[in-house]
């Protein structure tokens, strides 16, 4: 059965985490982190997911500070997969440097590079590269209007802002796609939908917490909104994001997966400030059949996804493997049975239970 038959697409993101293996107490080198994603890339490539995402991040527990490079990498190695940023931090780079990474990037791919763009939930960058926290709201909607303006045009003309001006200069490799996939993601703010709907981009919602079926009315909101501004809004892409890991059973993935992500959630937690420590009860709880943890054997895994799709419409599906630092060996098993094993039964799912054409 081909993707395009049932419209689903199923994927992987990371962080490129590189924090203490909870087990052994050793912290793994960015560099190790680095190539062992590009192995991960074309395991997952193999296996016949659609997609691979890299976050941007500038702090120690991750390594993926460039993830266009790490896709460059991948991309002479792998032949179908499409490679995106999970995501491009767009308030703190520049839309012309971004642009030309990922043009270069489709070059590399034949094709296959996307942009992911967000404000960040992390904000290391923004005094990294000198940029003020006053500035967050206007920043993303600045560069985004100039990104996109640099995927429609050779030459760029901009007035200039919170970034200097560009007087009708030319922006190059141009990419082999036309336009560059840009995506918007988001957490869950209705503004983002809103936007991402009325420009007429795809949209990706980060959805680690909670129920997802209680992002409907977000879907909602971003379909109104891309309808409103003339879009058809079937021809749009919805994706979720979420964290989780898959094994041979519910059993072996609920414990591999349980401690490395409370300690990253946990130190995550103290930075800002959250009450709660995340417990063995609160993973149990989210990993119920409605609830944001995707961690199980490959037929309850794709019996959340499918239960994802009927509540969102989703298009694309990110797993998020892994939270924190897990074996090697045991992040491209769960890879492989993603693309292997999960994605089959998904699509089959979907397949009969939307009446579509294998």
């Amino acid at each position: 059965m081909s993707n395009e038959t049932v419209n689903m697409e199923i994927g992987i993101s990371t962080f490129l985490e590189t924090t203490p293996d909870p087990s052994t107490g050793i912290v793994i080198s960015h560099a190790e982190r680095i190539r062992n994603a590009v192995e991960e890339i074309v395991v997952a490539d193999q296996a016949g997911l659609d997609v691979y995402g890299i976050g941007e991040h500038h702090r120690p527990d991750y390594a993926g500070s460039a993830p266009a490079i790490i896709l460059a990498a991948a991309a002479s190695v792998t032949k179908r997969i499409r490679l995106s940023s999970a995501v491009t931090v767009l308030s703190s780079d520049d839309p012309v440097r971004v642009y030309q990474s990922f043009s270069t990037l489709d070059a590399l791919s034949k094709g296959r590079a996307e942009i992911m763009a967000g404000r960040g939930s992390f904000i290391e960058s923004f005094p990294l590269f000198g940029y003020s926290l006053d500035d967050y709201d206007a920043l993303f909607d600045e560069k985004l209007e100039l990104l996109l303006k640099i995927r429609e045009s050779e030459k760029v003309s901009w007035p200039g802002g919170l970034r200097p001006a560009i007087d009708n200069l030319g922006v190059y490799p141009r990419s082999v796609q036309e336009p560059l996939p840009v995506w918007i993601a988001t957490g869950g703010n209705p503004e983002s939908a809103v936007r991402a709907g009325t420009l007429g981009l795809p949209v990706a919602f980060a959805i680690i917490g909670g129920m997802p079926e209680s992002f409907a009315p977000l879907v909602s909101l971003y379909k109104q909104a891309a309808e409103r501004a003339g879009h058809d809004p079937s021809k749009l892409s919805v994706a979720t994001h979420s964290h989780g890991f898959v094994a041979d059973t519910n059993e072996q993935a609920a414990d591999s997966f349980f401690l490395p992500t409370a300690r990253q959630m946990n130190v995550i937690g103290r930075e800002r400030g959250w009450r709660a420590a995340y417990d063995r009860d609160a993973y149990d709880a989210a990993r119920s059949l409605r609830g944001a943890l995707y961690v199980g054997d490959p037929e309850y895994v794709a019996e959340k996804i499918v239960l994802l799709r009927k509540n969102l419409g989703i298009t694309r599906f990110f797993l998020h493997v892994n939270v924190g630092t897990m074996p090697h060996k045991e992040v491209l098993r769960a890879i492989e049975l993603l693309g292997t094993k999960v994605a089959p039964i998904v699509r089959k799912e979907i397949a009969r239970m939307e009446g579509t054409n294998e």
